[in-house]
């Protein structure tokens, strides 16, 4: 049933402002409409609101993540900007916090936004 319906993704904050300002400016995304309640961006097709909730504390995992072409590329960019790519304990992600699935080659980089939210960026290999 809803197989070929185009899904909404939500990232929620409790301080819109500054979310705002870290989803626009540091990541670049396009603003495509506001309410009360969230702002709203393309994500190549896909909407993501980015929903104000008072209380919200974010969860340890990943919540949203891109797909990238070239990941050392990508993570350069944001680290030109400020992002910092967190590193955990026995992953063995390179010194710029990436990491390489030995299976498969993939490669994934994370990092947190404004309000503790997990994002990711995965290079498929």
């Amino acid at each position: 049933m809803l197989a070929s319906a185009k899904p909404v993704c939500f990232v929620l904050t409790a301080d819109l402002p500054a979310a705002r300002a870290f989803y626009t400016d540091t990541l670049g995304l396009t603003e495509t409409g506001e309410d009360p309640f969230a702002v709203s961006y393309d994500l190549a097709g896909t909407t993501l609101r980015l929903t104000a909730i008072e209380d919200h504390k974010p969860g340890p995992h990943t919540v949203l993540g891109w797909q990238v072409a070239d990941i050392e590329a990508a993570v350069d960019a944001l680290a030109a900007k400020g992002v910092t790519f967190a590193i955990y304990e026995g992953f063995g992600q390179d010194a710029r916090g990436v990491w390489t699935d030995p299976g498969s080659g993939t490669k994934v980089a994370w990092f947190l936004d404004p309000e503790g939210n997990n994002l990711s960026l995965t290079q498929s290999a």
